[in-house]
């Protein structure tokens, strides 16, 4: 993948209208721009891959593909990147568009969550208190997810302020079931949930997986190498 990265750097300017002859899942992956800049940085630029019309379009389908058929009230998207693929996203659904800024952004009453970025670094984000209703069903959507840190927090403050965005939400109560039914019988309620180009398997990418809907773009046999950041 870094060397069909480097393949398209090598042109002077983008060509917006080319296409593969076969188009694999996440054939637009190559689009990406790899890191020149050093590691201050991140290892990939995928902001290059919005720029190709087909491959935004076909990138946003696959995001989509799994939440066929749930309902999604919202999309949600994490500053800053996340503002792009999730506007996108809501587009295409035809839904209303959230986002979840780094705090000291928004001039209303806002709900606030610290997280450790996959920097290391300490920050806040926040939300606006009057855009989510308790129940309102919420995919959250980034460019990508490394330790997990970022999305975690903005799980945390949806759900705080009542919204849904995946996972097993006390069954019994939906489904009038008893607390002590085994929870291979249990009806899993999964209405939405997550969405970003790659999700790392680090511990907290793998805790979000394990407890929530995720979809991405990376196809398995190329995972390892975006693990490993290749």
């Amino acid at each position: 993948l870094h060397v069909q990265c480097l393949q398209c750097l090598r042109c002077p300017r983008m060509d917006l209208c080319q296409v593969p002859a076969t188009q694999e899942k996440g054939w637009y992956l190559a689009l990406m721009a790899p890191n020149i800049k050093g590691p201050n940085y991140a290892w990939l630029d995928p902001s290059r891959l919005y720029c190709h019309p087909q491959g935004l379009q076909d990138c946003v389908a696959d995001l989509l593909q799994p939440f066929q058929g749930d309902t999604i009230d919202m999309v949600a998207g994490i500053d800053a990147m996340g503002f792009i693929l999730g506007s996108a996203a809501a587009a295409v659904l035809q839904k209303g568009f959230l986002a979840i800024r780094k705090a000291g952004h928004l001039c209303v009453q806002t709900a606030a969550q610290p997280y450790t970025d996959y920097s290391g670094r300490e920050k806040v984000m926040e939300v606006r208190t009057d855009a989510i209703s308790p129940g309102l069903r919420i995919l959250l959507v980034d460019q990508w997810i490394e330790t997990g840190g970022t999305m975690r927090a903005a799980i945390q403050l949806v759900e705080r302020l009542g919204g849904v965005v995946a996972g097993r939400v006390h069954p019994w109560v939906q489904w009038g079931c008893h607390p002590h039914t085994p929870w291979w019988l249990l009806p899993l309620y999964v209405p939405t949930g997550v969405a970003a180009i790659c999700i790392e398997d680090s511990q907290g990418g793998r805790w979000i997986q394990e407890h929530y809907k995720c979809s991405h773009c990376v196809p398995p046999r190329l995972q390892p190498r975006f693990n490993h950041h290749q």
